[in-house]
This record gives structure tokens, sequence and C-alpha cells, in this order.
């Protein structure tokens, strides 16, 4: 009986020495694996960062190739409404243009980009009349909220659509717009440079990302 015991402890001291020294080794293994293993971690986490921002970086590319553009105002002819050197994003896909859109011309007649308002689309009979400073599409008189000031007939309008002193009465064609400036008076668009085809529309513009200060939806 008194062997079996001594056997017993002997054993139970055996396997406590045993785990002892197993714990001891992973306690002093345990320092090495994580340095071991952290260089590796940090590289890989930065690899899928980074995989990442390319990839975000070529949707973006693409959504602005295929979807949107930024355009940039040239000259006053928008005030107040845009003023010289805001940026615009323009939509283009599936766009056809409607009443009071701003939209991105690009004109052959006036040999450059312009952003204009759209007044009156195909089949529009539309009447100018600087006398009242009122503008009619299809005999409703239309809101002059963007307006910078009151018009004037500077002279440099086509006198062929002139139907009385200071009216102009115009009938846009098939596929075409009649565009104006919301500066009336100093604003290049269907007054002088004629109807403007729904071909050269290069898209509508839709919001306003500079000046900060000025960021939103282009109305």
């Amino acid at each position: 009986m008194s062997d079996k015991v001594e056997k017993t402890n002997e054993e139970e001291q055996k396997i406590n020495k045993v785990t002892e020294e197993e714990i001891e080794a992973v306690k002093k293994a345990e320092p090495d694996d994580i340095k071991a293993k952290e260089p590796l971690d940090i590289k890989n986490e930065i690899l899928e960062w980074f995989e990442s921002f390319v990839f975000a970086m070529l949707i973006v590319q693409l959504v602005f190739i295929f979807i949107f553009r930024i355009v940039m105002v040239d000259g006053r002819s928008m005030n107040n409404t845009l003023s010289d050197g805001d940026r615009l994003i323009m939509t283009h896909v599936n766009y056809t243009p409607e009443r009071d859109d701003v939209v991105v011309v690009d004109s052959d007649a006036a040999g450059k980009i312009l952003i204009k308002r759209v007044i009156g689309i195909e089949g529009d009979k539309i009447k100018i009349d600087y006398t009242n400073n009122h503008v009619y599409v299809n005999g409703q008189q239309i809101s002059n909220e963007h307006i910078k000031e009151i018009m004037i007939d500077n002279g440099y309008f086509d006198r062929t659509y002139m139907t009385e002193n200071g009216v102009y009465e115009y009938e846009v064609p098939e596929n075409c717009v009649f565009v104006m400036g919301d500066n009336r008076n100093d604003s290049k668009d269907s007054r002088s440079i004629g109807y403007v085809p729904e071909e050269s529309i290069m898209g509508k513009a839709v919001f306003r990302i500079f000046p900060l200060n000025q960021l939103g939806k282009v109305d």
C-alpha cells in the first residue's frame, strides 16, 4: 500500500513538473511569436488599405468618365446664379433637356463652351418683351427669380425675330432648344447665336463644388 502511494505521488510530481515546464515554454515563446507576427499583420493591413484605396479611385474615375464631368464657368453670363470660375458637376448620361435646366453647350456658333439656362424646347413659342421685362413661353410668363437685372434690347440680337419695337418672337425647331443666360444683358445666347441643337448639349449642370462656401445644387 505504501509503495502504491509513493508511486502515485511521484507520478503526480512528474505531471506537475511537465505541466509547469510546458507553461514556461509557452510563456517564453509568446513574445517571440507576437513579434514575428506583428510586422506581417501591419504589412497585410497596409496592403489591404492600399488595394481598397486604388479600387475606390478607379470607381471614382469611371464614374466621372461615364456619368459625371467637372466643368468651369467662364464669364459673367450666368450671374448671379453662377459666377466666373465656379466648378460644377455635369451629368450627361441619357439626358434630355427640359425647361429651366442649366446646361453646358458646345457651341460652334459661339466658338466656345457655354453654360446657359434652357428657356424653351422644341415646338415652344417664345416671346421676349424688353419693354415690360418679361419672357413668355407658349403664352405663359416665366419667373424672373434668376434674373440679375432688367433686360435691355442692346442691339446685338438677331432682328429677324423682332415683331415690334422691343419685342422678339421665336419658335423652337425640332431637336433644338432656346437658351439664355441669367445675366441677360451680358450673355451670348440663342438671341444672338440662334437655336442650340440638342446634340450640342454636353449635359446638365447639377451641383456646384467650388467655391466651397457656395457648395450645393445648381437651380
